[in-house]
Parts: C-alpha cells; structure tokens; sequence
C-alpha cells in the first residue's frame, strides 16, 4: 500500500487540510492508500485542526474533525512512500533531518514548488484559498502518483 505523509509546522492548518482531503479523493476513488500528517515542531501535539480548517473543508464535503496533530518523527522517513512539504522552510528541515537514502521521498507538496501560504494568522478567506491549492494539488497527486 502506497504512503504519504503530509508536512507543515505545527500540524493544524495545512498539512492536516491536505491529508483530509486525500483521504476523502482516495476513498471517492476506491484507493487503497496510507495518509497521514504531521509538523515540524511539536506545538499542537494531540489537538485537532484549527477550527477554521475543520470549518472550511466541513463545508466543502471534507471531515477533518478525527485528525489530531503529532510530531515529525524519525522513522517517518522510513515508513511513507512520499513525504511533501507545504512550504520551503519544511522542505529545508526534512532536508535536514532526513537520512541520505530516503532523500528521494521529498517533495514539495505544490507541483510548481511555490509555498502553501500558512493561514493561522490570517482570515477565513486565507483558509479558502488553502483549502482550494490543497485540493487542486490531491486531485493532481491521484492523477500522476497513484
């Protein structure tokens, strides 16, 4: 079974969007696929979504509310098939942190490499947008990873 693993900073805004958002394209598509998510630093540890992010995909058909916020880990490099991350900050720290032999599981989530914006700081509409690039991005992962 194929495995990726989401990446963001404290796993409650983009990184757990995108993976709701894949797990609910995977199943719509019969796929069979091990989803996760998780951030670089262990700020929410346990907590679920930021309640905007669970609002915004509620409203799109998109159930955020089990997803709860963990901690990159070490044999995270070992276990997934992909791991992407949401902006250029996370790629440098998984870069940092990833052995040499797993380094070809990186990638930006974003097909042209560009950041996810973060909206923790922002408006609801900062949240649309997320949800918008997220969902756009796992329509195109299905299509060319899957």
């Amino acid at each position: 079974m194929k495995s990726v693993l989401f990446v963001c900073t404290g796993n409650i805004c983009r990184s757990p969007s995108a993976d709701g958002i894949l797990r609910h394209l995977a199943n719509a598509k019969g796929l069979a696929l091990r989803i996760d998510s998780c951030g670089t630093h262990g700020y929410h540890i346990g907590e679920p979504p930021d309640h905007r992010s669970i609002e915004t995909a509620r409203a799109k058909g998109v159930d955020l509310s089990s997803l709860r916020a963990r901690k990159l880990a070490p044999q995270d490099f070992e276990a997934f098939d992909i791991l992407f991350a949401m902006d250029q900050g996370h790629m440098r720290i998984l870069e940092q942190h990833c052995p040499p032999e797993y380094r070809h599981k990186l990638q930006m989530f974003l097909s042209d490499e560009s950041d996810v914006p973060d909206p923790y700081y922002g408006s609801q509409q900062d949240f649309e947008h997320v949800f918008a690039l997220c969902y756009k991005a796992c329509q195109d992962i299905l299509e060319s990873e899957f």
